[in-house]
């Protein structure tokens, strides 16, 4: 790596960090505003205001990583988005620079991003806090031996995500899932005996939950293929500009009724479900062979 490049993405880290402190701080502030005052009219006051942070704070990094990262995002696929709708989006996921790449693609475009979290994640230092905050929705999710131990628990995780969604049915918002559940590596395809050539194996079950949990709110998917033609890319080669192009298609498709359902329960419904995402899938694999190929042009600035 050249001095050059090192420099590029020594500032662009700092940059991050300064941002993310600067930003921080309110977030903290209106976080215990909405503790000491836990009424549904100034909590949604207060959303308002924390989302606009959250969102300046992901404008700031992407202005950051096209100044001096300077990678293209060639997209292709549907691009018509609006900001009040409720949607759900699905991406592959290889580095974790699939979270700015993603956050550079929707950012302002559609609600924002919010990710199901375990409950026990509430209890981070100041980051738990900030989730919380920020309304990200914390899962309770029972273990297969504790639920044999205690058949009462069954459908206790459910309600209580859904509790924890209630919010969201009046104002819009997007919650993503990561259905590999990890990163792509040559070494999980290998222990998995993966079906698909570009991707892990897909966790239904987690799908299904995250929709159910919002109790058919959420009115459509965004599946999200990300190829980076020169390899998968770390955090830092990305902000030391060593990631000069990103390939991404975008598909849209209506969440109908019939995928939802009782998947712990119901077995021809968790069937059913399977199948559709294992088809969500080939197609997914064979969009990201095409994409290796493509040469595109719809570029995103």
């Amino acid at each position: 790596m050249s001095v050059l490049s090192a420099a590029k993405g020594a500032v662009s880290f700092i940059l991050i960090v300064v941002n993310t402190l600067l930003c921080f701080i309110p977030v903290m502030v209106l976080a215990l505003f909405k503790c000491v005052f836990p009424f549904a009219s100034v909590r949604a006051f207060l959303n308002v205001i924390l989302d606009n942070i959250a969102t300046f704070w992901i404008g700031v990094n992407n202005v950051n990583q096209r100044v001096l990262g300077k990678s293209v995002l060639h997209v292709s696929g549907e691009n018509d988005f609006v900001l009040k709708d409720w949607y759900m989006i699905t991406a592959n996921h290889q580095s974790w620079v699939d979270i700015l790449v993603l956050q550079r693609l929707f950012n302002r475009r559609i609600p924002f991003i919010k990710f199901f979290l375990k409950r026990e994640l509430i209890w981070v230092p100041f980051i738990g806090l900030a989730w919380w905050a920020l309304e990200f929705p914390f899962m309770k999710r029972y273990s297969s031996a504790l639920l044999k131990k205690r058949p009462e628990l069954k459908g206790k995780d459910i309600e209580v995500t859904k509790r924890a969604c209630d919010k969201f049915q009046y104002f819009p918002v997007s919650i993503m899932n990561f259905l590999e559940g990890t990163r792509f590596t040559p070494e999980k395809h290998d222990q998995q005996s993966s079906q698909y050539k570009h991707l892990l194996m897909p966790k239904a079950g987690g799908l299904s939950f995250a929709l159910n949990a919002m109790d058919g709110k959420l009115h459509q998917l965004i599946d999200v293929t990300i190829v980076y033609p020169e390899g998968i890319p770390n955090f830092f080669d990305y902000l030391c500009g060593k990631v000069p192009e990103i390939k991404v298609h975008l598909r849209v498709m209506s969440i109908e009724n019939s995928l939802l359902g009782d998947y712990q329960n119901d077995a021809d419904y968790r069937a059913y479900f399977q199948q559709w995402v294992n088809e969500l899938w080939q197609q997914k694999d064979q969009q990201f062979e095409c994409l290796q190929h493509a040469e595109l042009k719809n570029i995103e600035h």
